[in-house]
């Protein structure tokens, strides 16, 4: 049934970016520029009652009908389905998430790259902008009464950087185009825009704000619902037991590498030591450059995965919208683009109006050690090196459109400790000491993710408060008080979250395993070049791919 169903693929890929035009764009479909869709009520329903009978439409599919290629990709577009809804109809996220519309329209992608002349994406900007008042106008008719609180602090704080973007970024970059008459169009529309999402800003903070309730929890039965998108099929309760059961030998490894440091101090002291190593707020960036190349070339020397281009990611100052929810993260070229091809490695710098306590505090998630961990993450071979890999496969545009979150963020995360147990510990000649130190960091970031699955599970279906959760990070993951919060806050609207850490276990095991069947062939170039060729589905389907034994593919977690 290959044909029949590439044909509903391509009917889904098409319908899903219609609806989501800016979601186009950034892939590199250009025929999306300058389109905008408001989420009226009306709209908001006609794209879930479409998610619905594409829902219908595959379920009439039998994987074991398809070739192997095609059961991928029903499996990335039944994640995509699932997660869709289940935000719509669990979550009521357009009901009751200021977050749904505090950064839309994200016009970001006409500013980050140039596949066309400046004036005319000005010139799309200034469409799209025109939309905005719509966009807040349908917000305030859709949002409830009363809406969850954390959700309204955070919708407030993306909103306001939005505004500060639009204001300031954009309008810089729009003064750069000689036609006057391109400057005027833009003026006035950015000025309505401007109006629009301020207004917004003020309607949330004295009419919902006043009246919040901190019922944000998704539930035992969605976030079960959501573990089967992600063809997970332990529960709730066994994943908890395993986020405890995986948080305890992290902590073991977390002490072990600090008592290599210095055995005469307790571990979490050693580690509050080593953050205070941390570039100053001018060297934020020039440091991570720097040493973002002696990872990139440390991963080429060991032959740990084959990076498909030579372009480098560019480190840049992360854009305002984006400050409040993300400490550093990656934007790659989409898999269609091809003429803006350029990466850009977003680092949260401090912002000039805190005080000095305060930005001390947010750059010690920054020291040295664990900023070379999350540039792993982030670009080399984590993020980047998937999506370049992504980008020159022969995977199917289905699979180069959607993609699972475990996958994803959990093979970003696996690289963290592959590329440390590889040998790895910064610029400069072996020191057994500074080794130690990247194995601190690098567990450290272990324990924020399983931090974080063990939050998110409690947050949806025990009813943990984010005070609570501010605590669990402070404790468990060694965090201090303003990145802690900023983590609980995120688990409150970001649910799967958890799969950091789900999706790396899983990578581990599969790699267990592929290493069994392949003896002494086994490399781990030839896991990894494997592992990236197939676009970016749930694991469960990547071992169906890669294992021969079928007996192997439901092995549990």
């Amino acid at each position: 049934q290959d044909a029949p169903f590439d044909g509903a693929a391509a009917d889904f890929v098409r319908f899903f970016h219609e609806a989501q035009p800016l979601a186009g764009v950034a892939l590199g479909w250009h025929e999306y520029d300058g389109r905008f869709v408001v989420s009226s009520a009306p709209q908001n329903i006609a794209f879930r009652n479409r998610l619905q009978s594409f829902r219908g439409r595959f379920d009439a599919f039998q994987p074991d009908d398809l070739s192997l290629r095609a059961r991928r990709d029903l499996a990335v577009i039944r994640n995509r389905i699932g997660t869709s809804l289940l935000y719509s109809d669990r979550l009521r996220w357009m009901e009751r998430s200021p977050l749904a519309y505090a950064d839309q329209p994200d016009i970001s992608i006409y500013l980050k790259r140039d596949w066309k002349p400046l004036a005319d994406r000005i010139r799309d900007i200034t469409t799209i902008l025109r939309l905005a008042p719509a966009q807040f106008a349908a917000a305030q008719t859709n949002l409830e009464a009363r809406l969850p609180r954390p959700w309204i602090e955070l919708g407030l704080q993306v909103a306001e950087g939005t505004a500060s973007f639009w204001e300031n970024e954009v309008t810089a970059e729009a003064a750069r185009v000689d036609d006057a008459t391109v400057r005027g169009e833009f003026g006035i529309a950015r000025t309505a825009a401007l109006a629009a999402i301020r207004g917004y800003v003020d309607w949330l903070r004295t009419t919902r704000l006043p009246s919040a309730v901190n019922d944000f929890g998704m539930g035992r039965d969605a976030f079960t619902e959501m573990l089967s998108c992600e063809m997970i099929r332990e529960t709730p309760d066994q994943i908890l037991a395993i986020a405890d059961r995986e948080l305890r030998t992290e902590q073991a490894r977390f002490e072990a590498a600090a008592r290599e440091i210095d055995p005469t101090r307790p571990a979490t002291e050693v580690f509050l030591a080593i953050q205070k190593d941390h570039p100053t707020e001018a060297g934020l960036l020039p440091d991570t450059r720097r040493n973002l190349e002696a990872i990139r070339e440390f991963v080429v020397d060991r032959h740990l995965v084959t990076l498909p281009s030579p372009i480098r990611a560019q480190v840049r100052e992360t854009l305002p919208p984006f400050r409040a929810t993300s400490f550093a993260s990656m934007d790659t070229p989409g898999p269609f683009e091809t003429r803006a091809t350029e990466a850009y490695y977003y680092v949260t710098p401090t912002e000039p109006g805190w005080p000095a306590a305060q930005k001390e505090e947010w750059l010690t998630a920054f020291n040295f050690y664990t900023t070379d961990v999350v540039s792993i993450h982030e670009a080399y071979p984590g993020h980047y090196v998937q999506f370049l890999a992504l980008n020159a496969s022969d995977a199917t545009p289905t699979a180069k459109v959607f993609g699972s979150y475990s996958f994803i963020e959990g093979w970003a995360h696996y690289t963290e400790q592959m590329v440390i147990e590889a040998g790895y510990s910064g610029p400069g000649p072996e020191d057994r000491r500074r080794a130690a130190r990247y194995r601190l960091a690098q567990s450290s970031e272990a324990l924020l993710r399983l931090a974080r699955l063990s939050c998110a599970i409690r947050l949806h279906c025990f009813g943990m408060s984010v005070d609570e959760a501010t605590q669990f990070f402070v404790e468990r993951a060694h965090y201090q008080e303003k990145p802690a919060r900023a983590e609980a806050m995120r688990g409150t609207m970001d649910p799967g979250y958890g799969f950091y850490t789900l999706g790396k276990l899983q990578l581990l095991r599969l790699r267990e395993d592929w290493k069994a069947q392949e003896g002494d062939r086994f490399t781990l170039q030839r896991f990894h070049d494997n592992v990236l060729r197939h676009g970016m589905p749930p694991i469960r389907m990547l071992r169906e791919i890669l294992l021969r034994d079928p007996a192997a593919w439901d092995r549990s977690l």
